[in-house]
């Protein structure tokens, strides 16, 4: 049996590096991409010729899993610029559609494929002083729905995943203080591990998963309501 091929963005820190390093471990061939020079393909996901260059030179994948992402600023909604808001947009929301739009023919034209967006709680729930953030994590849930839902009898299978509160390089500034804050809130009183996280995209891009598409996943130690 050939083996599958992978593209993860975000690839070299965080979900993206457990997911990258757990795909692997199932016997997948990952191709990183991340600003990082360090990544196989080092690029901006918000620069939509760049997404289209990497991907006629990578060629047929079967999977794709889109981690990058950036937080933006944390601010009130007044506060913010155009720029910052469009630029929170632009890797969060628009580096998925440019990835999914360049390598979702092919995976349509062999029959298979797996996509996996990572969303945020943020998207459904909000959070105070992250509007961006939580919009255009919202975004990546609706894209994922609507996308699901228009390529479902491909088998081309599209989901996300929300997570709460996960340890990840983004948050490894935050104080002690919102840390435990933030824990606090979780019913598990706890953050969540990125290899947690992993072995949920590890299912969602497996044959396994097979009834599943559209769906957003909640991975938050119980913090999610609905």
């Amino acid at each position: 049996m050939q083996m599958k091929k992978a593209i993860v963005t975000g690839g070299v820190s965080g979900i993206g590096e457990a997911s990258a390093a757990r795909l692997r471990a199932d016997g997948v061939e990952v191709i990183t991409v991340d600003i990082s020079s360090s990544a196989d393909y080092p690029l901006n996901v918000s620069d939509s010729g760049a997404v289209d260059s990497a991907v006629a030179a990578i060629g047929h994948i079967d999977i794709l899993i889109n981690c990058a992402g950036v937080l933006g600023p944390i601010k009130p909604l007044v506060e913010l610029t155009n720029d910052e808001f469009q630029k929170t947009f632009d890797v969060n929301i628009n580096g998925i559609f440019y990835f999914c739009r360049a390598t979702i023919p092919s995976m349509v034209d062999h029959g298979w494929g797996r996509v996996i967006n990572i969303a945020s709680l943020s998207g459904k729930n909000g959070t105070p002083n992250l509007a961006a953030y939580s919009a255009s994590k919202a975004a990546v849930s609706a894209l994922t729905k609507s996308l699901g839902k228009e390529i479902a009898t491909t088998g081309v299978l599209v989901n996300a995943i929300a997570p709460g509160f996960i340890s990840t390089p983004m948050n490894a500034d935050t104080s002690d203080d919102v840390i435990d804050d933030l824990t606090s809130e979780v019913p598990m009183k706890r953050s969540g591990r990125v290899e947690e996280v992993a072995a949920l995209v590890s299912w969602l891009a497996s044959d396994e998963c097979s009834f599943s598409t559209g769906a957003v996943y909640d991975i938050s130690g119980g913090t999610a309501t609905y």
